[in-house]
Order: C-alpha cells, then structure tokens, then sequence
C-alpha cells in the first residue's frame, strides 16, 4: 500500500525559524538525518518518492476564472497556520509500518540539535484503495 507523508511547518515564525537561519552544524545534522533515513527506506524498497517544498512566499492558489484564466491569489495567507513543506511517498505492506516510518521522519533534528517533533500527515494514495482517479 502507498502512503503520502507529509511535512507541515507554522506559518507564523517561518520568517526567524526556517532551517535558513539554523546554525550551519544544526543545518548539516539535519541533512544528514534526511541523507540517511532516504537511503535506509530506498535499501528497504520502500521509497517511491519525496520532495523538499518552497516556503509559504512562493505558495500560489489558482482557480479558474469566468473565462477559464488563471485567478492567482499570492501566499502566504493568514487564515493557514501551517503549509507543506515537503512530503515523502513510500510503498510498504501496514499502515503502521506507514506510522512508524513518519515517526522517525518527525524526529529529525532541529535547531539546537535535538528532535523537531514535526507533525507528519499521513494519508493513503486513493489508487491503492481501488479508486480509478
């Protein structure tokens, strides 16, 4: 079964607290964790796939207008308290082996060293559940 694992952040506090402004050996440790734990799940064939995201400056809502234009709204937007930031797809055989892999995701290391917690949005592909979309 697939999963999509995804990566939220806060808004508020993006500005002061992205991995941007970390000390460089809280920024590598961090690399590293991610280096390893892509390489762990791609050994296991279980990584399908996985992408870091831009930061809530560069979100974009499009919808189609009247005339089937773009309607664009620029980001970030106030009514969002946290945005995606990246998300990880993995093919594994229980939804809690799903779980314990977004768990050890939600520990990489943060600023000062120690675990970030992150929360991590765990969701099931609707393709591996019979859904033709």
């Amino acid at each position: 079964m697939k999963y999509m694992l995804m990566m939220q952040f806060k808004v508020g506090g993006w500005k002061t607290g992205n991995i941007g402004t970390w000390p460089p050996e809280d920024v590598q440790a961090n690399i590293d964790f991610l280096r390893r734990f892509h390489a762990d799940l791609d050994e296991a064939g279980e990584l399908v796939a996985h992408q870091g995201l831009g930061g809530p400056e560069t979100i974009r809502v499009v919808q189609a207008a009247k005339n089937a234009e773009p309607a664009i709204t620029d980001g970030p937007f106030p009514e969002s308290k946290e945005f995606l930031a990246g998300f990880w797809i993995v093919d594994v055989d229980t939804p809690a082996r799903a779980w314990e892999i977004a768990a050890r995701l939600s520990s990489l290391p943060g600023r000062g060293g120690g675990p970030a917690n992150v929360p991590i949005e765990v969701r099931p592909l609707m393709a591996d559940k019979g859904a033709d979309v």
